[in-house]
């Protein structure tokens, strides 16, 4: 059975009341319709999975093989694909399904994928909250300094280069990441719409790749 996963756009923020009366806000999200490219399987690919395509494109936009791929499904050409990996064999879905937002009905919790925005190049302070130098006794010009790393950032043994990962400054942003276990809302099937829970990774008009938790803890009807 197909994990209940799609591919959509960010369009913004906004505030939604719940039936109790509580102010929410909430990221909306485009998510489908989704066209199904392709089944993998562990027979002929070495492992489960359904590669979904989302926001078609014109002909000329694309090329031949990308055509070709989605010819073969019956379907267009599409701009942003993702693989949806599976424990077992989709059964429920067929090379050319579309898939909507109907897919996360009874869905609570919401895993969401995408690039985050790009904050250019970066001090350790913003970038990793460091604390920086002392405000008086002396300190000219180097508040904002992330100080020596000489002693605690080399391989002391094996040479003197720094250490892999020593944070330092650098570019922020523009990084793969994932919110886990955001709360669903809503779901808008006549406008194809998620309303989610918090704020989700990228720009709006960013691509997303929005699925169902699995470690989030829901809980049971008492």
């Amino acid at each position: 059975m197909m994990l209940p996963a799609l591919l959509g756009k960010k369009i913004g923020m906004t505030q939604v009341y719940s039936e109790d009366g509580v102010l929410h806000p909430v990221t909306v999200v485009q998510a489908g319709p989704c066209s199904v490219l392709q089944i993998k399987t562990v027979a002929s690919d070495g492992y489960n999975a359904v590669q979904i395509g989302f926001q078609a494109v014109k002909p000329h936009r694309a090329t031949k093989p990308q055509i070709a791929h989605a010819a073969k499904a019956g379907a267009a050409p599409q701009k942003f694909i993702r693989e949806v990996r599976l424990a077992e064999e989709a059964s429920d879905v067929q090379p050319g399904q579309a898939l909507t937002v109907e897919t996360f009905e009874g869905v609570v919790f919401v895993d969401v994928t995408s690039t985050s925005k790009g904050k250019g190049t970066a001090g350790v302070m913003k970038r990793h909250h460091f604390g920086g130098q002392p405000a008086t006794h002396g300190t000219e010009r180097k508040h904002r300094s992330p100080g020596s790393i000489g002693s605690h950032g080399t391989t002391r043994g094996w040479g003197g280069d720094i250490k892999r990962g020593k944070r330092m400054g650098g570019r922020m942003g523009n990084e793969r990441c994932t919110n886990r276990n955001l709360k669903l809302i809503s779901v808008d099937k006549e406008n194809n719409l998620l309303l989610i829970q918090g704020t989700v990774p990228g720009a709006n008009g960013g691509y997303l790749f929005v699925k169902k938790s699995k470690t989030a803890r829901v809980p049971k009807a008492k």
